[in-house]
């Protein structure tokens, strides 16, 4: 993930697995990625980033026989950190993962939740996507300069909405582009909601006058113009979306990413984690996966074990640093 300004450079969002105890099919020794009775628990509602990657890498991993029987499950609530509280509970559960990313890294700060991604076992960085925003096709605004100039005159009338808690991707894209634009951060009006499944239905509705979300979330409502996308946030197009425009090649210097991955209960032991990743590695390299990655715009961002937990750290960080270069 990736996210430049003139201020800080943030990477941006996740996928989270959960469930009973890992048992494999012989004993935690075994070598193989059969996990019966694994489950991924998605901390948020149906629709968004996490659950489709959750949806998502649970088929492919199915279809490349890897492992049989993967039950999803969703758990929503207080921007993921229900679900983390319910993963960090689950001591020892080799048979449980969380889908997550930046939305849970913010919502542990915003919330000041008391368990945190530190508490958690890490496995695997999986992808990084762009942010898209995005209006309603009957919306007014058809460029991104367009909505740009309306917004500066009266930031507080058009609410912006995300699918994360402030202090993750959703949040921070459109408050790194209103300082780009020259609006005073603390004069916007996001409105969060727990997930981009969640925020489709205000945007399609005109409930608030532009979201941000995944690329991945939206790229199905985009083709069949339901949606219309004024730019990406990233530093170069999209392949699928060749006509929206880059919000630094629109003039806002903002370069942002968000990024997914898979974390698990604490205190695996070591045979646990090692059939976690084991399971993740194989579905990395898998063409189902790599197919799927292509289809919903995905960037591989692959990072495992130890990496992947200095990495968590180093996030945690750069969202109370930005978050406070911005006055929030």
């Amino acid at each position: 993930m990736r996210l430049r300004t003139p201020l800080a450079l943030l990477g941006a969002a996740v996928l989270v697995l959960a469930g009973p105890p890992l048992l494999s099919s012989g004993d935690d020794s075994d070598s193989g990625t059969q996990i019966p009775g694994l489950r991924f628990m998605v901390p948020n509602t149906p629709g968004g980033g996490y659950d489709i990657t959750a949806r998502t890498a649970a088929k492919n991993a199915e279809d490349a026989g890897l492992t049989h029987n993967i039950e999803v499950f969703n758990l929503p609530g207080a921007g993921g950190t229900v679900g983390l509280s319910r993963l960090v509970s689950e001591h020892g559960n080799g048979k449980l993962a969380m889908s997550m990313g930046l939305g849970v890294v913010g919502a542990v700060r915003s919330n000041h939740a008391p368990k945190t991604l530190a508490d958690t076992t890490p496995i695997a960085r999986l992808t990084e996507e762009q942010d898209v925003v995005v209006v309603g096709k009957d919306s007014p605004y058809k460029t991104i300069d367009e909505l740009v100039d309306a917004w500066k005159k009266d930031p507080g009338k058009i609410p912006v909405g995300g699918g994360s808690s402030p202090g993750g991707p959703d949040h921070l894209a459109p408050m790194l582009m209103a300082q780009a634009a020259g609006i005073e951060p603390k004069s916007v009006n996001y409105i969060p909601f727990d997930g981009g499944g969640e925020l489709l239905a205000s945007i399609l509705g005109n409930k608030v006058g532009f979201g941000v979300s995944g690329v991945g979330e939206y790229l199905d409502q985009i083709k069949a113009g339901e949606l219309r996308v004024l730019a990406v946030t990233g530093p170069e197009r999209v392949d699928d979306l060749k006509d929206a425009p880059t919000l630094k090649e629109s003039g806002y210097d903002v370069d942002f990413t968000n990024w997914r991955g898979i974390v698990a209960p604490p205190g695996l032991s070591e045979a646990q984690r090692d059939k976690l990743t084991r399971l993740v590695e194989e579905l990395h390299d898998s063409p189902e996966w790599k197919k799927s990655m292509d289809q919903n715009g995905w960037d591989d961002a692959f990072l495992t074990g130890e990496k992947f937990g200095d990495f968590l750290e180093a996030q945690d960080k750069r969202v109370v640093s930005v978050l406070k270069e911005l006055g929030l």
